[in-house]
C-alpha cells in the first residue's frame, strides 16, 4: 500500500509540474509576479476636457462675432 501511494504522489507533482510550467510559459500566474501591467483602455474625454473640441469651439465663436454686424 505504501509504494502505490509513493507513485501517486510522484505521479501526481509530475502532472502539477508540467501544467505549472505550461501555464508559465503562456504568461499566466498571479498579477503580483507579472512585470508588466496590461494595457489600460481609453479614457473616456468629456466635451469639457477635450482641448480639441475647446479650440474648434473658440474658432466657431469667434467667426460668428467676426460675421455678426456691430450694432
Amino acid at each position: 500500500m505504501g509504494k502505490f501511494l509513493l507513485v501517486v504522489i510522484v505521479f501526481a507533482a509530475l502532472v502539477y509540474a508540467v501544467f505549472w510550467l505550461i501555464e508559465r510559459r503562456r504568461g499566466g500566474g498571479s498579477a503580483a509576479r507579472r512585470t508588466s501591467t496590461p494595457p489600460q483602455p481609453p479614457r473616456t474625454v468629456g466635451p469639457d476636457d477635450d482641448e480639441e473640441f475647446l479650440r474648434d469651439l473658440n474658432r466657431r465663436f469667434r467667426r460668428r462675432d467676426q460675421d455678426k454686424p456691430d450694432q
